[in-house]
């Protein structure tokens, strides 16, 4: 619940650069070239973009948002509070299962996979080319590290 706190907190900028569509609209039409990045919040490692398409990440509800992620970008395993539903857009997702980083037994998933994970699954993700991946789950959005060293607030 901690870390879903601090993510809230860390989106109030980000929610004034961004204009979240809700379910109150009456439809929600998002075209590539109308995506709007931003950085993500500081509990997701430097060097990444988001995108909130629709929802608000930092409110109970759903919400679908794009993480742009540079070569070489990683996130150690972590968990969520809510399941999560991800498409990879373009490049390739690289998701390994479990509280270790063992690349050695990731699955490697090309533009157009999908993977869906319950909550509380550990989990590891990695990139070797500038990728994009949808995410949809239920807000407050929150990621806990399975190592707390490895969370970048505590090291930035």
């Amino acid at each position: 619940m901690k870390i879903a706190s601090i993510f809230a907190i860390s989106c109030i900028g980000f929610c004034g650069i961004a204009s979240f569509a809700t379910a109150e609209d009456a439809h929600i039409v998002v075209a590539p070239k109308d995506v709007k990045w931003a950085p993500t919040p500081k509990v997701l490692p430097a060097g990444a973009e988001m995108a909130v398409l629709f929802g608000d990440p930092t409110k109970q509800g759903l919400f679908a948002l794009r993480l742009k992620v540079p070569s070489g970008y990683a996130i150690p395993p972590h968990t969520h509070p809510a399941e999560e539903v991800i498409t990879v857009i373009s490049g390739t997702t690289n998701l390994g299962m479990g509280e270790i980083a063992d690349r050695s037994a990731a699955k490697s998933l090309p533009a157009g996979s999908f993977f869906a994970l319950p909550p509380g699954m550990a989990h590891f993700v990695y990139f070797d080319e500038e990728t994009v991946v949808q995410v949809t789950t239920n807000g407050p959005w929150g990621l806990k590290y399975v190592n707390p060293a490895d969370d970048p607030q505590k090291t930035q």
